[in-house]
């Protein structure tokens, strides 16, 4: 059954309905660019609404003060979302020891040669690469030619991310074979503001699909 990660939760109620509603991982936003960032002080309160889902906690190009403030917290699992080169990924595995995943921008074969240098990385998340001028390297709703993905053999673990949505993600999982998916926009009502009804249809799709 595909794995879930709903990204970008910053309400406690939200949080628990994801959980309840089947995701395997809830995401957080340590980015202050980001319309769904949360602080350090709500990280606390959201985290006790996680149930059994796996909190994750996304940063970008963190300093080795936060990446220790953000494990001491709670975090099992840290995404990195950020410009970090192969080396840094294995610095801040090794540093904490908890699970890290590295997300890659993705618009081409070219770059899935880049996502196989990230070898210290426990999962892999494959995103649109923003577009140009961004002030921030996801949650834009963007999806990229997922054709892309045929006969890539990943180095590890990966999770397709993306512009995916409730209508969508049955058929990128068909032709990706994705085995996790990520959603954030596609499961909002306004940017920022998740809704219960399209995040239950977004875990439903993915899990029969």
């Amino acid at each position: 059954m595909t794995q879930v990660k709903i990204c970008g939760l910053t309400d406690p109620d939200l949080v628990r309905h994801a959980a309840q509603a089947g995701a395997d991982w809830i995401g957080f936003v340590f980015a202050e660019a980001s319309p769904r960032h949360v602080t350090e002080a709500a990280a606390a309160n959201l985290l006790m609404q996680a149930g059994t889902a796996t909190p994750v906690a996304l940063l970008v190009d963190p300093d080795d003060a936060l990446v220790d403030r953000i494990v001491t917290l709670g975090f099992p699992v840290l995404q990195l979302h950020g410009s970090e080169s192969p080396d840094r990924v294995a610095q801040i595995k090794a540093r904490t020891g908890v699970e890290v995943w590295k997300a890659v921008g993705i618009a081409d074969a070219d770059d899935l040669v880049t996502a196989e240098t990230y070898t210290a990385a426990d999962r892999l998340l494959v995103d649109a690469k923003p577009p140009r001028g961004a002030d921030r390297t996801g949650g834009h709703g963007l999806a990229f030619d997922w054709h892309v993905l045929e006969g890539w053999k990943a180095p590890a673990p990966w999770i397709l991310a993306g512009g995916l949505t409730p209508g969508t993600v049955a058929e990128a999982i068909r032709l990706t074979g994705a085995a996790a998916v990520d959603v954030s926009s596609g499961v909002e009502r306004l940017k920022g503001i998740k809704d219960r009804a399209l995040v239950s249809a977004f875990i439903h799709a993915a899990k029969n699909s």
